[in-house]
Order: C-alpha cells, then structure tokens, then sequence
C-alpha cells in the first residue's frame, strides 16, 4: 500500500464533526516561498473526500496544514467570538510510504493535534 496524508476534523464545542472547514496544504522548504500543495473541504464526517496526498504526490518534507477555524465558528455559531482564526499545523513527512493522519481537535478557544492512525 503506498502512503497517504490524510485529516479529520472534530467540533469538540458542539460535539460533531466539523463539515465545510477549508484547508490548505503547503510544502515548506528552508529558504524557499512555501508552495501550496492541496486545497480542500471537509464533508459531512469532517474529512476531506480524498487524501491530500498520496502515492508518488507523498514526498519526504516539512508541511503545513493550515485549517481556517474562525470562518468555520463565524458560519456555524454566529455572532460568536471565535478566539482562533487559522490553525496551522506544521509536520515532518520522513517515510513518504507510510500514513500520515493529522487530525485535529478545535474549538472556537483551543485546539488540540497529534498524528494519528
């Protein structure tokens, strides 16, 4: 099985997964601009349809996964006072054959990551 870069998002304040989040997935190389590398949405289970990386795509690296948290809370909890605006998460990929899953734990005060399974 060749490796993929997968996420899944999690609205701990209203106990659901969190549905049309945007994401961006950017490379990041010392002394060079980043380069975005994926754009998605999640769906309904708070994944993205399809891994944002996968098979010849995976690459050895440093990537950022930048989830945009506060257009999320202004859509779904209006008038809220959402504290996080963009999250980003910056990982190593050193073992492109492997699954990578980042999935992340937000709500409208506090995140929390870690790499899953």
């Amino acid at each position: 099985m060749s490796g993929r870069l997968t996420t899944h998002v999690l609205d701990t304040a209203h106990g659901r997964p969190a549905a049309g989040m945007r994401l961006q997935l950017w490379r990041r190389e010392a002394g060079a601009p980043a380069l975005l590398v994926a754009v998605a949405e999640t769906n309904a289970d708070g994944r993205p349809d399809a891994p944002l990386l996968s098979g010849a795509s995976m690459t050895r690296g440093t990537y950022e996964l930048v989830f945009f948290v506060g257009s999320y809370y202004a859509r779904v909890s209006p008038g809220s006072k959402a504290f996080l605006d963009e999250v980003p998460v910056r990982f190593t990929m050193d073992a492109p054959e492997e699954h990578y899953h980042v999935p992340l734990l937000v709500a409208p005060g506090g995140y929390s990551t870690y790499r899953g399974s």
